[in-house]
């Protein structure tokens, strides 16, 4: 029964360029059951916590993973926020079977880099690549380009965020 399964510890990026624009990723088509709507493929870097990790080390490790970036500056961060996952028939060992969805720390960072040092396409610390294609996206539209069992917390983000951004 989902209600007995945990939250996956996890913890999200937004990443703000000087335009107060967020960076988004585009998800590899077919990339597992979580996208479920043509469209809706995009979001913004996010990633599971490892056992005793420190949340903000986790979230710039999340980050370098998918995005290559290490140039960013700490802004802030939200309480716990937490989503369910879609209902899930696949095999056991995905992280949709093992738990019920989500727990979230999202963290706002201000990318001091150049636009050059993202590639999400190149595989780094053993993981594979997430995302086809990238851009920066105003934050209170993202919610609109995610899955919809993620809307929520998206639009939390933005609300806790919007002073950050366009």
């Amino acid at each position: 029964m989902t209600e007995t399964k945990p939250y996956r510890p996890n913890v999200g990026i937004a990443l703000f360029n000087t335009d107060g624009r967020v960076l988004i990723g585009h998800r590899f088509k077919g990339d597992g059951p979580e996208i479920i709507l043509p469209g809706l493929d995009w979001q913004m870097p996010q990633g599971g916590v490892d056992e005793g990790e420190n949340l903000r080390d986790a979230a710039m490790r999340e980050l370098w993973e998918e995005t290559n970036v290490r140039s960013a500056d700490y802004l802030g961060e939200t309480d716990w926020l937490t989503y369910e996952f879609p209902p899930y028939d696949g095999p056991q060992t995905h992280r949709l079977a093992r738990f019920r969805g989500q727990r979230q720390k999202w963290f706002a960072l201000r990318f001091t880099g150049d636009d050059s040092e993202i590639d999400p396409l190149t595989p780094r610390n053993g993981q594979p690549a997430e995302f086809d294609a990238w851009r920066w996206e105003r934050l209170d539209r993202v919610a609109d380009l995610v899955v919809p069992f993620r809307r929520d917390v998206y639009r939390t983000v933005a609300e806790q965020f919007a002073h950050l951004g366009s």
